[in-house]
């Protein structure tokens, strides 16, 4: 996939961008980045798969509360120097959208952080805002609500797509849009892979 004019939409808008071939590359990259900062990781399956807090952790002190769960982690990884996260989209006309269901990661990407950086594969891509928030609504989400076992109906049915129920087990329960880097952090990193990462 050419990035080209995804990641001049985001330069513009203020956003630090980095294109990669794999996830393999970027990781390499990011984990050559740091050496003893403290770091923060958002829930999020790309992170899993690509072992990040593996990689990270070595020279660095990492919080991800999918290694150490709890409210002490959760706030120790909103405070941290650096906070990575991914996106459940991004619109080719630049606007990151995420979802989230504690708002841990909407809430931790806000603070100020020396840098805030997002990791987003090129599934995550898609050509309009709206066509992004469908993605983020009844791709990502219901995929997350299958992993972990929420009684939804998108967990539970067999089609893939919102229903915008009232379940008291539902994970959409904030929606985050930037347009620009907020202010709070240094730098705000995008980093666009072309591959498939996560959901």
């Amino acid at each position: 996939m050419r990035f080209d004019s995804l990641q001049e939409t985001l330069t513009r808008a203020g956003f630090s961008v980095h294109t990669f071939p794999t996830g393999q590359a970027a990781k390499d990259w990011l984990a050559a980045q740091w050496s003893g900062k403290t770091i923060g990781l958002g829930g999020s399956m790309t992170l899993e798969d690509l072992g990040l807090y593996e990689a990270l952790s070595q020279g660095n002190t990492v919080y991800w509360h999918w290694r150490t769960p709890g409210a002490a982690t959760l706030a120790q990884a909103a405070q941290a120097q650096v906070y990575l996260s991914s996106v459940n989209a991004v619109a080719e006309t630049g606007e990151l959208i995420n979802i989230d269901g504690t708002g841990n990661r909407i809430s931790a990407a806000t603070g100020a952080h020396e840098v805030v950086c997002y990791l987003v594969g090129r599934n995550k891509v898609a050509p309009t805002f709206d066509q992004a928030l469908w993605r983020a609504r009844n791709v990502a989400a219901p995929l997350n609500a299958r992993r972990l076992h929420r009684k939804t109906p998108c967990a539970q049915g067999e089609a893939l797509r919102c229903y915008d129920c009232k379940s008291p087990e539902r994970i959409c329960n904030g929606l985050s849009v930037l347009w620009r880097p907020l202010g709070g952090a240094g730098e705000t990193m995008v980093l666009l892979v072309d591959e498939d990462l996560g959901y």
